[in-house]
């Protein structure tokens, strides 16, 4: 994961100006909260359900039509339709049952119950087994537009408009819509990001927010893109299935949460993964309009730009399967000599050309370890004599565990070995390898290298040819690669297993980030 320790939401002190807001603020795309920036508005006062203000909505657009959301588990409202209706209901009904359910906290009235006194009759039978008991506690008025651009015919309260301003700070932007959100008992909305840019102003009541930066979306598990809910995560809010959705665990550890109360403002940038708590009675508006990195998208660079995030996301989740830190040598701190048969091994044992002598403790160690790897894994007579021919290189398939289908290092202890060392101890071990067991290393690359441990691999001989000048690189490549009888196999095999590795790791990122599992 990215880290995130500085994505930290910003408290305005005082309300900035539309170049301030445009010039520092937006481009940062993260949360900031304004705090009493919108008591000028005629609606914070007249909208106060305290000080009549349902019976002054009710005024103003009771005549209207809206859509309620109707939930199948209330009091949370999923975004996904599978688990809520929408309802066509007259304005006046809906504040009606608002005004019961508050007089039922008030002096213990009895609760707006029946579909009748909320529905209208064309709906009534056909809900009447969702509404059992309180049903103010199963509508909620979500994003009832009150302006919107794009689908004129859709804005069911242009009459609040007038009680309303945009702030000060957005006057320069082009809103896409203006909603109402209205709620009369306790609701929480699932966990979902919204394609726009978003100002979310509480006039009544508060709200309770968690945030999520969109590089926590692995942990949210974002529903299939191609999906109906796609801009929803997947997991439930009150508890999750560990099964199902074993990363979910983590996915606090990401989340900031704001309180806002009347009068205040939060913007949410495209993109933020939020959950919304609001108490009973609580009205709120926001603003979208479309970021500047949107409108500025050309649809003819959409395929290019698709392909540069899934790649970019794609290395991120490699670097996270190798868990991506400085490589360190080996913690043993004892030097073991390694054993009888790689003592007496081909090659010549003298001083001068024993390049075991010259091995720091860590990679004569490594170099024991990978050697018993091979012998435990591979079945061959005797891997420690010249190779002649390409029938003397092993065949037979290595035991118990499948090389191939190893994409993490806590699962191949050969790529874990090959990942601690230093590129420049690795070198001279495969050196000393090429002299004293050049069987040992050709089966160890030919049968031993998973993916990942291609990956691996590939990542330190850059690692290396970044140490190394021009005549050490290819005086290295001469001796690894002429153990080998067809050098160009050897390499096909390296390349594959990378390719494996990356696949892998973009399988991962659709699923992580898309929600599409491939096959």
């Amino acid at each position: 994961m990215v880290e995130q320790e500085n994505i930290k939401i910003i408290e305005i002190g005082a309300v900035p100006s539309a170049q301030d807001f445009t010039m520092q603020i937006e481009p940062k795309n993260v949360p900031a909260v304004f705090r009493e920036c919108i008591y000028d508005w005629k609606a914070f006062s007249t909208w106060n359900p305290s000080t009549g203000g349902l019976d002054h909505l009710q005024e103003l657009a009771g005549s209207s039509t809206v859509e309620v959301m109707l939930s199948k588990s209330a009091p949370v409202f999923y975004g996904d339709i599978r688990n809520h209706e929408r309802v066509q209901l007259p304005f006046f009904n809906f504040i009606r049952c608002c005004k019961d359910f508050s007089l039922q906290g008030k002096e213990g009235h009895a609760p707006c119950s029946s579909t009748e006194k909320v529905l209208p009759t064309s709906v009534e039978t056909e809900q009447d087994d969702l509404l059992v008991g309180d049903a103010s506690r199963q509508i909620y008025l979500a994003q009832v537009p009150i302006m919107n651009i794009e689908k004129e015919e859709r804005v069911q309260l242009r009459s609040l408009i007038e009680e309303i301003q945009t702030p000060l700070f957005l006057e320069t932007k082009t809103l896409t819509s203006i909603n109402l959100w209205m709620n009369g008992a306790q609701t929480r909305s699932s966990t979902h990001y919204d394609p726009h840019h978003n100002l979310l102003c509480v006039v009544s009541g508060s709200k309770q927010v968690d945030l999520w930066p969109p590089s926590s979306s692995p942990f949210l598990y974002p529903m299939p893109l191609y999906g109906e809910a796609s801009n929803h995560s997947g997991v439930p809010i009150d508890e999750h299935d560990p099964s199902l959705h074993p990363r979910a665990e983590h996915r606090r550890k990401y989340s900031q949460r704001v309180t806002l109360n009347a009068g205040d403002a939060l913007f949410i940038p495209e993109g933020w993964f939020h959950q919304v708590d609001s108490e009973s009675l609580t009205i709120a508006v926001n603003f979208w309009w479309q970021s500047e990195i949107m409108s500025g998208m050309l649809e003819h660079m959409d395929s290019y730009y698709l392909r540069r995030i899934l790649k970019r996301l794609t290395d991120k989740e490699m670097n996270q399967m190798l868990r991506k830190t400085s490589p360190c040598t080996s913690n043993k701190s004892s030097y073991e000599q390694p054993d009888d048969h790689i003592k007496v091994s081909g090659g010549n044992n003298s001083s001068d050309g024993n390049l075991l002598h010259d091995l720091e403790p860590s990679a004569l160690i490594s170099l024991h370890e990978l050697v018993s790897l091979v012998h435990d894994r591979v079945n061959a007579a005797d891997l420690n004599t010249p190779v002649n021919s390409a029938s003397d290189v092993v065949t037979s398939e290595p035991k118990e565990i499948v090389i191939s289908e190893l994409y993490n290092l806590e699962e191949d202890p050969v790529a874990d070995i090959l990942w601690a060392l230093e590129p420049l101890n690795l070198q001279k071990m495969f050196l000393a390898m090429v002299h004293h067991f050049p069987r040992t290393l050709e089966a160890l690359v030919l049968h031993l290298v998973s993916p990942v441990g291609a990956e691996v691999l590939t990542r330190k001989f850059d690692e290396m040819d970044q140490l190394n000048t021009e005549d050490d690189r290819n005086e290295f490549y001469r001796a690894f690669y002429g153990v080998f009888d067809d050098q160009f196999a050897v390499m096909d095999a390296l390349l594959n297993g990378k390719e494996l590795f990356s696949c892998k790791a973009f399988k991962n990122v659709m699923d992580k980030f898309l929600g599409v599992k491939v096959e």
